[in-house]
């Protein structure tokens, strides 16, 4: 091919939306009935999945540096280098040999965690329904390639960046990357070269979602190719804070502004009595360290990755490793009935007349309209088929002409049907009762048609009250012929004859009462949002045991001012007949009371309020638009998976929250101890490496903490960053620890007559081992005795005690300044150690006992 032509078909491709969909399948090397497979294959093999690689797209080299981009790392790394300018080359290997063997611990605990992490995420990736070998079938989103025709609809994730080659009522919400609030209306076409992206109304982008209709879309472009690819980056903005790292966040400005104020003290009162200034900055350097969880990051990926895996085999899947805290945390739960509080297996009870008689024709006309229909699978019409295909209806005569989709704004479908005898089109549609009513001027009644006046309109309405009374759900069908067009719309669905009503029932979930009452005695307030009309979702709760049943409509909802509803919100048990935009108002209210919410949702409709919620969670067979916008994916759609999931939750918090509780108090304590000890002794208490060496030695069996056991008192209600608390125990025990390391030198120093290198031997051990203990005594709420940590804890406790107590002794350690130990003074820090765990342990009883 000549370069000019070459150059000319590539500018054509970039301009496909200026293109005739004949040219750009040509272009691509395609046609109506998709790639083969063969080469489907070939172009993923070239170029790669569709995923997009963005600025927080890691790998392993980048993971292991980001080890190195902790400023407590970056001090420590100017500790070396000032030791290396001094020429004190052991002290400087020491140190960086600490810091990169704890980088190595940290990363390969990390990179494990986050592998294990990102295999259950692929256990629910988004599919596409894709045409390859002139057959329809599914594939992963990601194996999405140029040349593929996709099918779309309602819920669909599109995958690629493509034209339309046909369209139905096709609106998508492409908000994300024009930022127009409302979904637009995409057909097939050709537009002008210079159309911006909101005016391509013949394409379609990733990273947008089909609002509603249909569409068969020919994919272009993917991955980084697409407009969401290139400006992925910029796009990927933070998301909200959650509330486990606002409180993190509080803490860490807590802790820095303690870690400066005393290295500046120590620092300052240290040049001024004339002291080695090399060393006492290397000290101060060293105490700065020893205040802060360096290892925090570490342990909280290695924690919430053990947690998501347990999750896991709850039947949870955490798409977003952060929500497990808010999950633990959470004390609402917003959820709609279907599913949740019922089986979820909706049965056709009643196709009947305008009499409420069983009617063949109502029967035969919903099996014609959930048969032909072609938009997002429901329950709906999946038990209308059922039903039929029981009594062994046959509509092998009639064939589709159009259809009329569904959208959330009329709540009905029609479909346009005909049989080779029919002269004109039969239009069948089925829908919301009043929605259904609305559009009808007359009603069968026998062989005949009567007008639908206001006496017929309130005998219906009376019908569908009581059947909603008594649970359940109730469409309307009707039907009118039209006259004979090549296509019908929205404003076609007008004068249609009532023909009769659909009973659905949808029976309470065996057992559900029974989680209920578990989530109730957890604290977790269970409330139904819900599309229904506020009947049945009453009759629901009556059913299932749920005790309150204040309702509120979405009518009511819409003449009601945020203020208002932010104080009545928390005390509403059922939103019913609530529009889709006015769940996510419901979410933001109860949040703004003070509440941790979770809401399980599998709409389309669902998506903005599993965004807003603090824990999003949906389902494995929700549609694509509210999987991806989830937190969780749970496998069954069953309330008693997500109880489990929240003991499991809380099980990952308690542990987070322990190893910040127990580092923090006893760091603080040593380095109290060490600045007042700096001021009073003759020589620095301990030597920089030798700090950090006792650092580095009590993080070890932090990294066993993730598998730690947690009290079941502390699983039975929600909890939440209590930073007065949290400051509370680290005073408290911090200053026990300082009074017994005070203790540990009056008794070396004046008992002991103890040499620097001997004092410093001696309270290395002793502050390492009350370190070690102090973790186990505060680990739980029960005497220390009675509540058995977790495996890997003890026993990386216990080595790490042996390993502290052989040190003194071992004759590679003497380049950390360390000297034998006598039995005497092994016997007396035996002692201090025995008397400091019994005042640990009778202040923690004091603290909870005061607390509550």
């Amino acid at each position: 091919m000549p370069k000019s032509e070459t150059i000319n078909q590539t500018n054509r491709i970039n301009l496909y939306w200026n293109c005739p969909a004949e040219e750009v399948l040509n272009s691509v090397g395609s046609s109506i009935e998709g790639l083969s497979s063969e080469t489907a294959s070939k172009r993923l093999k070239t170029y790669g999945r569709n995923i997009l690689i963005t600025s927080q797209s890691g790998n392993t080299l980048k993971l292991f540096l980001n080890r190195f981009r902790n400023p407590l790392i970056l001090i420590l790394v100017i500790a070396a280098f000032v030791s290396v300018l001094v020429h004190d080359w052991v002290d400087a290997l020491i140190i960086l040999g600490i810091i990169f063997i704890s980088a190595v611990l940290s990363f390969v605990q990390e990179y494990r965690a986050s592998n294990a992490v990102e295999k259950l995420r692929q256990r629910v990736s988004v599919k596409t329904t894709v045409v390859r070998n002139g057959q329809i079938q599914v594939c992963s989103h990601e194996e999405i390639v140029q040349g593929d025709v996709v099918k779309l609809s309602a819920g669909s994730l599109i995958p690629g960046d493509g034209i339309l080659l046909e369209a139905r009522d096709f609106f998508v919400s492409q908000a994300l990357l024009t930022g127009e609030t409302f979904p637009v209306e995409k057909q097939p076409g050709v537009v002008s070269e210079s159309a911006g992206l909101a005016e391509r109304s013949n394409c379609v982008f990733m990273g947008t979602s089909v609002r509603s209709g249909t569409a068969t879309s020919l994919i272009v472009n993917t991955a980084q190719e697409t407009y969401y690819g290139q400006i992925a980056g910029k796009l990927l903005l933070q998301p909200p804070e959650t509330d486990f790292e606002r409180g993190l966040r509080h803490f860490s400005g807590l802790l820095l502004r303690i870690m400066v104020a005393v290295v500046i003290s120590v620092l300052a009162v240290n040049i001024i009595l004339h002291r080695s200034t090399m060393d006492t900055l290397l000290f101060a350097m060293a105490l700065a360290v020893g205040l802060s969880p360096e290892l925090l990051p570490a342990i909280l990926s290695i924690t919430l990755a053990h947690g998501a895996h347990e999750m896991a085999k709850c039947g949870v899947i955490v798409r977003r490793l952060n929500s497990i805290e808010n999950l633990g945390s959470m004390n609402v739960l917003c959820t709609d009935k279907t599913g949740t509080l019922t089986e979820g297996v909706i049965h056709l009870d009643g196709a009947l007349d305008i009499n409420g008689q069983p009617s063949e024709i109502v029967m035969r006309q919903a099996y014609l309209n959930s048969s032909f229909q072609s938009g997002l699978n429901n329950p709906l019409d999946e038990a209308v088929v059922k039903a039929a295909e029981a009594v062994r209806l046959d509509i092998s005569d009639y064939h589709k002409v159009d259809e009329i989709p569904y959208d959330f704004i009329r709540k009905r479908l029609s479909v346009v049907l005909k049989t080779n005898h029919d002269t004109q089109p039969l239009m069948i549609t089925k829908g919301a009762l009043q929605n259904i009513i609305k559009i009808c001027n007359r009603f069968q009644c026998g062989n005949g048609l009567e007008l639908l006046d206001d006496s017929a309109r309130s005998e219906i309405q009376e019908k569908y009250a009581d059947w909603s009374q008594q649970g359940y759900r109730v469409l309307g069908v009707a039907q009118t012929t039209l006259p004979q067009k090549k296509r019908y719309g929205r404003d076609d669905e007008n004068t249609l004859v009532f023909i009769g009503f659909l009973l659905f029932f949808d029976p309470p979930a065996d057992g559900v009462q029974h989680t209920l009452n578990g989530l109730q005695k957890m604290g977790v307030n269970v409330k139904i949002i819900t599309g229904d009309n506020h009947l049945v979702a009453r009759h629901v709760a009556e059913k299932v045991g749920m005790k309150d049943y204040l309702t509120v409509t979405g009518t009511e909802l819409a003449t009601m001012n945020d203020e208002a509803l932010w104080h009545l919100a928390p005390k509403v048990a059922i939103f019913a007949e609530v529009d889709p935009n006015q769940k996510e108002r419901i979410i933001l209210a109860i949040q703004k009371s003070g509440y941790v919410v979770g809401y399980l949702g599998d709409g389309i409709n669902d998506a903005p309020a599993l965004h807003v919620a603090d824990v999003g969670i949906s389902v494995d067979k929700a549609v694509d638009v509210a999987k991806e916008a989830a937190d969780l994916v749970l496998l069954e759609h069953d309330l008693e998976v997500v109880r489990k999931g929240i003991d499991e939750g809380r099980r990952t918090f308690a542990n987070t929250i322990k190893y910040i509780f127990l580092t923090t108090s006893a760091n603080f304590g040593n380095m109290i101890s060490m600045a007042l000890a700096s001021l009073y002794l003759p020589f620095l208490p301990l030597l920089a490496k030798q700090i950090l060496l006792n650092n580095f030695l009590s993080d070890i069996p932090a990294m066993g903490m993730a598998t730690d056991k947690v009290d079941d008192e502390w699983k039975s209600t929600p909890h939440r960053w209590n930073i007065r608390l949290l400051t509370n125990y680290m005073i408290t025990f911090g200053l026990i620890s300082t009074i017994f390391d005070i203790l540990t030198f009056a008794v070396l120093l004046y008992l002991l007559k103890a040499s620097p290198d001997l004092f410093r031997t001696g309270w290395f051990v002793e502050s390492l081992l009350t370190e070690l203990i102090i973790a186990m005594v505060l680990r739980t709420y029960k005497p220390f005795y009675r509540s058995r940590p977790g495996r890997l804890l003890l026993w990386t406790t216990l080595v790490v005690m042996v390993v502290s107590i052989i040190m003194p002794f071992l004759p590679v350690t003497t380049i950390f300044g360390f000297v034998p130990l006598p039995p005497t003074v092994m016997i007396v820090l035996g002692g201090i150690t025995v008397l400091y765990v019994i005042a640990i342990e009778l202040a923690k009883r004091a603290m909870h006992w005061r607390i509550g």
